[in-house]
């Protein structure tokens, strides 16, 4: 499980975020790929827009239960 205080700081403020567990898999990027993105510098995912509708919330949720590694939390 993904835990608040190892979230990375590239993470945009609001409830989903991306810990340190990741493993920079691109499974969330597929599963909602206008909400995660990758930070080519340290190889890892995180979250780049909160969700905005609910079609990207569906997609965030996805991302969450998608991720191999449980590195995707939702406060």
């Amino acid at each position: 499980m993904a835990e608040k205080s190892k979230k990375w700081p590239d993470n945009a403020p609001g409830p989903y975020f991306v810990d340190d567990q990741c493993i920079d898999c691109d499974a969330c990027r597929a599963e909602a790929p206008d909400n995660f993105t990758r930070n080519d510098e340290r190889g890892y995912s995180y979250v780049v827009k909160q969700p905005a509708s609910p079609q990207e919330e569906a997609q965030c949720k996805s991302a969450l239960e998608a991720c191999p590694v449980e590195a995707i939390g939702k406060e």
